[in-house]
């Protein structure tokens, strides 16, 4: 079950980084570098499937979160720019990429309905990991109203892609 295991690692990792900055919560520019790594590893994960999927339903669910999650990333580093804040690397945004990296390898080696199944069970256990940091920890976090708002309205999205990756997984069983 290696989706499982992504699922694991980003919540790991993003307990971790909720430990360790739970004194004061991370700061924008970490959070900004969260959110930006998040989006990037979905990015990546689809493109996969984009490259290695022949089922019409995961081909599309893939091409829609490339299109989400760029549309979001660009909107995001608009933002950093506009506000003047680089995006901090820390150990969440580390542990994200280490474990994406290691995901992509194990579902480089599976193909058709093996590779549909896993890369869809680890989207919802992505979207799941990263929704659940948005609500408990990167919203509550973020100081500024503009970055906050951005978080609210990814949630939103990232929320219906976690619904439609849970509706697609049923459909593949």
């Amino acid at each position: 079950m290696p989706y499982r295991l992504t699922g694991f690692v980003a919540a790991a990792a993003l307990a971790m980084a909720g430990s360790a900055m739970a004194a004061e919560g991370p700061n924008d520019a970490q959070i900004a570098h969260i959110a930006y790594t998040a989006g990037n590893i979905d990015v990546a994960a689809a493109k996969q499937a984009l490259a290695k999927s022949h089922n019409k339903a995961v081909r599309e669910f893939a091409s829609e979160m490339v299109r989400d999650h760029e549309a979001v990333n660009a909107k995001a580093l608009a933002l950093v720019k506009a506000l003047k804040v680089t995006p901090e690397d820390n150990a969440t945004s580390e542990a994200l990429n280490k474990g994406a990296s290691e995901e992509m390898k194990k579902l480089a080696a599976l193909n058709g309905p093996a590779f549909d199944k896993a890369y869809v069970a680890n989207e919802v256990a992505f979207h799941g990991t990263v929704n659940g940091a948005l609500k408990s920890t990167l919203i509550p976090s973020a100081h500024n109203a503009q970055l906050k708002s951005l978080l609210e309205t990814g949630l939103t999205l990232f929320t219906e892609h976690q619904h439609h990756a849970e509706h697609l997984a049923t459909e593949l069983k």
